[in-house]
């Protein structure tokens, strides 16, 4: 089946396969949130991006294959509501940025900025920080030898745009500066953009309205 990315709560898992990673995205919580289950097709190691909610079924969709960590992208509460039971039933580690690791009510084992590299087996994920949702959000890029990057941008880049910065134009200037550095000027159109919420997307969908935004101020 070809993977589109789109699922609905309590709804299956949209699987992709990679030829060196597994994506598993499953919609889960009242919000609609998406998390991200990666494994590597070579080592069978495993790594959750948000625990947002419904640990049930989050573990179900780890399975009896462990779980080596749990990336949280920031730090709003449904992102991270069901962190602690999947951290205690898997011994996974937690990891978030620096900044947002302290308002999680979870405690945060590994501690990440621009930079840092987040191993999923034989695969590696790079963590760029971006300002302006919250103050340590972070984005993780794949940078897939075999095709396309991949990248998994929390509440920091949707379809249509950047993520909510309510109405401060400070806040939005700082994420969407970021989001156009960062990612837009860093990565071909053939990205494919995993978020927070909702269906995915490309760089190459969203480039053309990068001024439009710009000129809304959301």
């Amino acid at each position: 089946m070809t993977y589109t990315g789109e699922v609905v709560v309590d709804g299956d898992a949209a699987v992709r396969e990679l030829p060196d990673l597994v994506v598993s995205k499953l919609a889960v919580g009242e919000y609609n949130n998406n998390s991200y289950l990666l494994r590597c097709t070579k080592t069978g190691s495993q790594v959750l991006i948000d625990a947002a909610a419904q640990a049930d079924r989050l573990l179900a969709l780890i399975g009896d294959g462990g779980l080596d960590a749990i990336v949280t992208t920031h730090a709003h509460r449904d992102h991270w509501s069901a962190l602690e039971e999947v951290a205690q039933a898997t011994g996974a580690i937690t990891i978030a940025h620096e900044i947002d690791a302290y308002e999680i009510a979870v405690a945060t084992n590994r501690k990440v900025d621009e930079g840092a590299e987040i191993e999923v087996g034989d695969v590696t994920l790079s963590v760029i920080h971006l300002v302006g949702h919250t103050p340590g959000s972070i984005a993780l890029i794949y940078n897939d030898p075999t095709g396309a990057p991949h990248i998994w941008t929390g509440d920091c880049l949707f379809p249509g745009g950047v993520g909510n910065t309510w109405n401060d134009p400070e806040r939005f200037a700082s994420l969407y500066e970021g989001v156009r550095a960062k990612v837009f000027d860093a990565l071909p159109d053939e990205t494919w953009v995993y978020p927070g919420h909702g269906s995915d997307t490309t760089l190459g969908a969203e480039r053309p309205h990068l001024d439009e935004w710009l000129a809304r101020g959301w």
